[in-house]
């Protein structure tokens, strides 16, 4: 008797997943709380023991957003605050690389600003020899300049490293009309032109990583990863969340 298909069967071979800041830190608080990290990187595993080959790019969110300290005549300048958001994103990557490799997880974290004390620094060869033999691979510290976001960040590491799709994990099930939190009527979309998402403006990624996508053709997915097992669904090529791709 046949067994039934799995309906988790991953779908892309090698995948970037975008983690916010959100994923590390509890509702309305800031900092790492351990719990919320721990089961980040329990979904991560379980997508990892598939053999998909998987890198993470880390935001700062729950720790600092660099505009923050660069907004209303702050003393820090612009650049520094950038650098300061830069460097809280190695703090969530160290944090999530301990929980991974406390259930087993083989893993290296490569930051963009050289620290070779806590981490590799970012070699895109040495990257993708590490996806090759299986290791998780966290990437931090963004692109390493300031007046970048971690989203094109991640646009441009997935361009590098020759991903099959970037995947954006929010607090949200996907890109709406509106802001659902605000507007409860605003309706999802399921699909996406990179072209519709730059030319309505809709919150996606920032439009230098949108336009990155859209010359690479790489698909974006926008889901909700606080709800168990999206993560997986995503990567096994599940109806979740908000596809982006060419048209």
């Amino acid at each position: 008797m046949d067994e039934s298909p799995d309906p988790l069967k991953p779908k892309f071979k090698r995948v970037l997943l975008k983690l916010s800041g959100e994923g590390f830190g509890a509702p309305g608080k800031s900092g790492i709380n351990i719990d919320d990290t721990l089961k980040v990187a329990t979904q991560v595993k379980k997508v990892h023991e598939r053999g998909v080959q998987l890198a993470l790019v880390i935001g700062a969110g729950n720790l600092l957003r660099g505009e923050q300290f660069s907004a209303g005549g702050t003393v820090i300048k612009k650049t520094t605050a950038h650098y300061m958001g830069m460097l809280a994103t190695v703090l969530n990557g160290m944090a999530l690389q301990s929980c991974l490799e406390s259930i087993g997880c083989e893993t290296r974290l490569m930051t963009a600003i050289h620290m070779e004390t806590v981490a590799e620094p970012y070699i895109h060869r040495r990257a993708i020899r590490h996806l090759e033999k299986g290791r998780i691979v966290i990437l931090a510290g963004g692109t390493g300049n300031p007046y970048v976001t971690t989203d094109t960040a991640a646009a441009l590491r997935a361009c590098e490293l020759e991903v099959n799709i970037l995947l954006k994990a929010t607090k949200v099930d996907g890109v709406y009309t509106e802001d659902p939190e605000i507007n409860p009527h605003a309706q999802k979309y399921q699909k996406l032109t990179h072209a519709q998402v730059i030319r309505d403006n809709l919150r996606v990624m920032d439009a230098a990583a949108i336009d990155m996508c859209r010359t690479a053709k790489l698909p974006i997915l926008v889901f909700n990863f606080n709800k168990e097992g999206n993560i997986e669904r995503a990567i096994a090529g599940q109806a979740i969340g908000t596809l982006v791709e060419t048209a």
